[in-house]
């Protein structure tokens, strides 16, 4: 196995800064030296390879974040094969979905997903797996169906690991991370090292991660947000600090006891840390955070102006990106320490949210032909260039593009435009792709399955600003004749033909959709749908008719 001199690999963060470390990573009573990471790596590589696992090979995941799912990340791409994080959060309906479109020869689980391996592996649904392995601790359901550990193959390794150096898989793709297609199915997207390392270097240079970083996991491994910050704190040899998910508790208690200086937020994330501080009446606990980086939609300025107050010491910068563009594009800095109010900049407007300005290795153009903005209008779509973007979508165990990428330039699917000063303003989404908690939902998937429901004959689903979530789910339904309305301070009258908004969340939940594409509000609507000439819904009018229904009932 030789790897091409002068060619990247993200398993090269291995030496460096991280090699001399005490300690680079802690999950509960677990601590990790580099050396040890760095063995724990390779003697998991030269496991897996003896095991079959080959350059171009897909490994699927489904895990909680810890220590051993960073290990095995760099193990499973070290040996040139291909890393498929599968999103904790998914139903396993979804998550079969996403199997099918990578066939994936080895699927690894820990305790949590057991459940999820044995039902693939009773069901033999899955032909391209060989190999089931948990990772972390047994549970019950894994020791029953005799599944092996990564630990176990780790051991049988020898404790020895042989001289090779790393090796890329085919088109250097290091990287299978799922995002919801416009139909809601998982997308493959399959990213490259270079584009992990390019991605990595500008975390480091605009956020400023160093070896003195103590950061905390606070998004998934299965993101494209938590694994870029990730690869960016391993190869500026900073320390890591990993709860299984993330919650306030445990988060303000990692803090706290390894004195953290750095993490990431979605508006979620920071609307939990701010609402749990002033319930426990937490006042000092931040004081040693000096870096946060928020990414999956705007903070707004009351979330700032709570968060400089609460982490007082930090810098917060947002960022602006997506997993095709292998995380962020764009990065502005929300407040300095000891400014507590937000900067004039962040405002939003009729001409968009500003999202600041592009990293030194990206392209931002916008396409006014392909916009529906008038020719002397400065919005239209935006397309970004670099090697930062995406190889493609995998598909047929090959990678395509031929739809995303013209002459290199990729579509973001997003509107907006660029000032004299080179900030990127936001305007939307070109197809209502709704952003919650740093979860992309779109519209047609949610629509399809409340369309399911017997009582209901149409459904619109629509994002409305929300400070915590960034957007909330808001569904519009029509009823069919016969049916009735219930809302919830009525009385049901046990006909069998009522709907309500409780009836058709447990709906959602029966078919399966996962629980953050649920709607939070329901609306009936007994008037025709606002539509195009061509019969498009106009998904910008209901929004607005919506928003003002609402403000009408908080006046009340």
């Amino acid at each position: 196995m030789s790897q091409q001199h002068g060619r990247g690999h993200i398993a090269h963060c291995l030496g460096g800064a991280l090699a001399g470390r005490d300690t680079v990573a802690v999950s509960a009573r677990r601590r990790v030296t580099g050396a040890g990471l760095a063995d724990g790596v390779r003697r998991l590589a030269a496991a897996l390879c003896n095991l079959g696992v080959r350059r171009g090979h897909v490994v699927a995941v489904v895990a909680f974040n810890s220590i051993e799912y960073i290990e095995l990340f760099l193990a499973v791409t070290y040996i040139g094969g291909i890393i498929a994080p599968l999103n904790y959060r998914w139903s396993f309906e979804e998550a079969s979905q996403a199997l099918e479109l990578v066939q994936p020869t080895v699927f690894i689980f820990d305790g949590s997903y057991s459940s999820w391996a044995l039902r693939l592996k009773e069901s033999n649904s899955l032909t391209s797996v060989n190999l089931y392995l948990f990772l972390g601790n047994p549970c019950s359901i894994s020791q029953a169906a005799n599944f092996v550990s990564v630990e176990q193959i780790k051991r049988s390794s020898g404790g020895t690991t042989r001289a090779v150096e790393p090796v890329s898989a085919p088109n250097d793709v290091a990287l299978i991370c799922f995002t919801s297609g416009t139909t809601g199915r998982p997308k493959g997207v399959a990213i490259s090292h270079t584009s992990l390392i390019i991605q990595s270097l500008a975390k480091i240079a605009i956020v400023g991660y160093g070896e003195d970083d103590v950061y905390l996991h606070t998004a998934p491994l299965c993101h494209i947000g938590g694994i870029s910050s990730c690869l960016a704190i391993l190869m500026a040899g900073g320390c890591h600090v990993l709860i299984p998910k993330f919650d306030a508790k445990s988060a303000f208690d990692a803090i706290l006891e390894h004195r953290v200086t750095s993490f990431i937020t979605v508006p979620a994330i920071m609307a939990d840390l701010l609402s749990y501080a002033r319930k426990q009446k937490i006042m000092n606990h931040g004081m040693t955070v000096t870096k946060i980086l928020n990414g999956g939609g705007g903070l707004s300025s009351e979330l700032i102006t709570g968060a400089s107050y609460l982490f007082p010491n930090a810098t917060i910068f947002s960022a602006y990106g997506m997993t095709e563009a292998c995380s962020s594009l764009t990065f502005m800095v929300l407040t300095r320490p000891k400014i507590q109010e937000p900067k004039d900049q962040l405002g939003s407007s009729s001409e968009g949210v500003c999202v600041g300005k592009p990293a030194p290795h990206i392209e931002i153009q916008i396409n006014r032909n392909g916009s529906n903005s008038s020719s002397s209008s400065p919005i239209g779509n935006i397309l970004t260039r670099g090697l930062h973007t995406m190889s493609g979508y995998w598909v047929n165990n090959s990678i395509d593009t031929s739809d995303y990428v013209r002459n290199g330039w990729l579509d973001t699917g997003d509107i907006g435009w660029v000032d004299k000063t080179g900030n990127l303003w936001l305007m939307g989404r070109q197809k209502g792709r709704i952003k919650t908690g740093g979860e992309n939902v779109y519209p047609e998937e949610v629509e399809s399955v409340l369309s399911q429901h017997p009582g209901v004959a149409k459904a619109v689903v629509i994002g409305v600003p929300d400070n915590r979530l960034g957007e909330k789910i808001v569904a519009c339904v029509s009823i069919r004749d016969g049916w009735n309305w219930v809302d919830a301070r009525a009385m049901h009258k046990g006909e069998g033909r009522e709907v309500s908004a409780q009836m058709l969340q447990d709906h959602c939940r029966i078919k399966k959709l996962s629980r953050f594409k649920v709607p939070r509000i329901y609306y009936q609507w007994s008037k025709p749908f606002p539509v195009t000439t061509t019969g498009k819904i106009r998904r910008e009018q209901l929004k607005a008719e919506i928003l003002a229904s609402m403000k009408l009932h908080s006046n009340l």
